[in-house]
């Protein structure tokens, strides 16, 4: 295992400037991207939610243009839908239930990928943005027109976090961090750290997908002290068209959120169903710590200041999961169980010794709870899906889904200072070869030209105004 970083001496470390592109445009005069370190790239957005998105665009066209091409191919190739449909029900069913803010923030990317010569519009922008949640829409309108949807659309369900405070804290305070579970696609290219300085709101350091004005695996801090991450409910079904998208409501809520209430309402607040998720926040001003299971028709807010909640896509609420998953809660070979099975030991064996540093453990961690073992799998917190002697599980969608792609953590007292670390790759060290991986599932073969090698790289510490 690589050497764990537990404070943030390597903060002021390392950093250098992008090569110094002349700023054509003035929105462009207070926005910066940083060379990548260790596999991510920083970028400081700031202003009005049009020049924020216009300086998104700009700055990260590249990026943008790669990240787009990968989730129009997959999209395309789980729902048997072309691109057109998604661009259409961006435009129809989700647009006029998008807040001015973030329609100026989205038409700004837009803009800003012009500006480059980037080929996407804002509805190429808004269904993107909105790709997390496409699984239910498409459920949805394929039922309403008589027709079966194919097996691969199904939400991504998979994921691993915790939060802890109080006696299982090293400090009593908060200590929180999960790993995102994606395919190696896209997984590759989730690697951006956000600095966003909104006019209005508190600022916000998260990561996130480039072209996305949320993070979509959700993990964050902002200035009032919130502290935001998420894993999703597997087997879920529930969709509302005439809600708000979630990802409009994730972003307000990383936005505005000055407490777990303000998170709890504004995630609650016109709740579409989409990219069901259990959400967990703490407020580092007072150690408290939620989880707040956000199905369609079932919601749930727990709370404490002395405990932890963990998530690993299961749903906790025996009423939600009867009505609205498919999920068997009492199937403990399945990873979401396992993976429960194992986040419970460890809180309780490490009890008044979480910290960062016990973080990053976890996260790295190998032990198949099920079968009482080492192995890497579906069923660690360390996910390796590609290495499953059981093969691509039921509950993932055959489109190469791999385990753990990046980590994150935090404590308050790096929220202080508007700090986290990350990881990108695999938390244990082990790195993932494309080639390797084609040659030993062939079924994966039109993934060839899209996947790369990923590497698994150092944990690493970034904060506001980083240079």
């Amino acid at each position: 295992m690589r050497p764990l970083i537990a404070s943030l001496t390597l903060l002021a470390a390392g950093f250098t400037l992008a090569s110094y592109e002349p700023k054509i445009d003035p929105r462009l005069d207070r926005a910066y991207k940083l060379e990548p370190r260790n596999g991510w790239t920083f970028v400081h957005l700031e202003g009005a939610p049009s020049e924020i998105g216009f300086q998104h665009g700009y700055l990260l066209a590249k990026e943008i243009e790669d990240g787009y091409k990968v989730i129009i191919f997959e999209t395309e190739h789980d729902t048997d839908k072309d691109w057109e449909f998604f661009r259409r029900a961006a435009r129809e069913v989700h647009w006029p239930r998008i807040e001015r803010e973030y329609r100026e923030e989205m038409q700004g990317i837009a803009d800003g990928l012009k500006a480059r010569g980037v080929k996407f519009d804002v509805w190429d922008v808004a269904a993107v943005n909105a790709w997390l949640e496409w699984g239910g829409y498409v459920k949805l309108y394929d039922k309403e027109h008589g027709k079966q949807p194919p097996s691969t659309v199904t939400p991504r369900e998979s994921c691993s976090a915790f939060v802890a405070t109080g006696s299982y804290s090293k400090d009593g305070r908060v200590v929180m961090a999960h790993n995102a579970w994606t395919s190696y696609m896209d997984g590759q290219r989730w690697t951006m750290v956000f600095d966003i300085a909104p006019r209005s709101g508190h600022r916000i350091l998260m990561d996130g997908y480039p072209g996305l004005i949320h993070s979509a695996d959700d993990f964050g801090v902002n200035a009032a002290g919130i502290m935001i991450t998420e894993t999703t409910i597997s087997k879920f079904s529930g969709y509302d068209p005439k809600g708000v998208p979630e990802f409009v409501r994730a972003r307000k809520a990383m936005q505005y959120s000055a407490s777990i209430d303000d998170f709890a309402r504004i995630m609650r607040e016109g709740n579409n169903g989409g990219y069901a998720n259990n959400w967990l926040v703490a407020d580092r001003k007072n150690g408290e710590i939620g989880s707040l299971e956000l199905g369609l028709k079932n919601t749930e807010l727990r709370r404490t200041k002395d405990g932890y909640f963990v998530g690993s896509n299961f749903p906790v609420n025996e009423k939600l999961a009867r009505e609205e998953t498919d999920f068997p809660l009492d199937n403990m070979s399945l990873s979401p169980n396992a993976r429960r099975v194992r986040w419970t030991e460890l809180m309780e064996q490490n009890k008044g010794r979480i910290d960062v540093e016990a973080a990053q453990r976890f996260l790295a961690d190998h032990w198949d709870s099920y079968e009482n073992k080492e192995a890497p799998s579906e069923r660690t917190l360390c996910g390796h899906v590609d290495l499953s002697p059981r093969g691509v599980p039921d509950w993932q969608p055959p489109y190469g889904i791999a385990g753990a792609v990046q980590n994150k953590a935090i404590d308050s007292r790096l929220a202080e200072g508007m700090s986290l670390v990350v990881a990108a790759g695999h938390a244990c060290g082990r790195d993932f070869h494309a080639a390797e991986h084609l040659a030993k599932h062939p079924e994966f073969a039109w993934q060839k030209g899209v996947l790369r090698d990923m590497p698994s790289r150092p944990w690493t510490p970034f904060r506001i105004d980083q240079r």
